[in-house]
């Protein structure tokens, strides 16, 4: 695959994360392409996974989930994916990420309350392999976009 993004795909891609419920049709016209070059070029994204999935942007609070929170993990004694393989699974935490610094890995939780926070840092602590974490509460988010060209 080729590594540059073209003018058009670029404005699928910013059109399609603003909204990324708009048919081809609706698509070719804001854009000023006939369909078939939309789903020409929309397949060619999927097909080299540029576009992976189709999604929603909940409002996590509305939800029930009243924390976030970064937890860094030091990790030792046990293979370093098997181990984050251990935490993705947990259904509290959103994404795992390998760092650099002082810590192994850092895992970003979207939790009810205190209690179920307590729980999952202490689920994670107990996993094979972790030696240490630190928890870090968000308290306000600024900007999340993760669409970045």
């Amino acid at each position: 695959m080729d590594k540059s993004i073209g003018d058009l795909d670029g404005e699928i891609i910013w059109t399609l994360a603003d909204n990324s419920r708009l048919s081809f049709r609706e698509l070719a016209k804001k854009l000023g392409v006939s369909t078939s070059t939309i789903a020409q070029h929309v397949k060619h994204l999927e097909r080299d996974r540029v576009l992976r999935r189709y999604s929603v942007d909940l409002d996590w609070e509305k939800l029930g989930f009243d924390l976030t929170a970064l937890i860094e993990i030091t990790i030792r004694g046990q293979p370093l994916l098997k181990v984050q393989a251990a935490i993705a699974k947990m259904p509290q935490v959103v994404s795992v990420w390998d760092i650099t610094g002082d810590f192994d890995s850092m895992a970003l939780v979207r939790v009810k309350n205190r209690r179920e926070l307590s729980t999952t840092v202490k689920k994670i602590l107990d996993i094979e392999g972790v030696e240490h974490s630190d928890t870090h509460l968000i308290l306000n988010t600024v900007k999340e976009n993760y669409l970045t060209l």
